[in-house]
């Protein structure tokens, strides 16, 4: 079984009172403000890449 990364604060609140929810994999409550949540990932962002690294245009 492989270990995720738990969440630091409420992304709502900024609470750090979290405990996991029932709800299933990465899903999270806060008993602060009593808000539930769910944490997914998504994939990685290819780099962005450009032509023109000058910035200005030619005279």
């Amino acid at each position: 079984m492989s270990e995720r990364a738990a969440p630091f604060f409420c992304p709502y609140c900024g609470d750090e009172d979290l405990r996991p929810n029932e709800q299933g994999h990465g899903a999270w409550e806060c008993a602060a403000c009593s808000r539930a949540f769910q944490l997914k990932f998504l994939g990685l962002l290819a780099p962005a890449t450009s032509s023109d690294t000058s910035g200005g245009e030619e005279t």
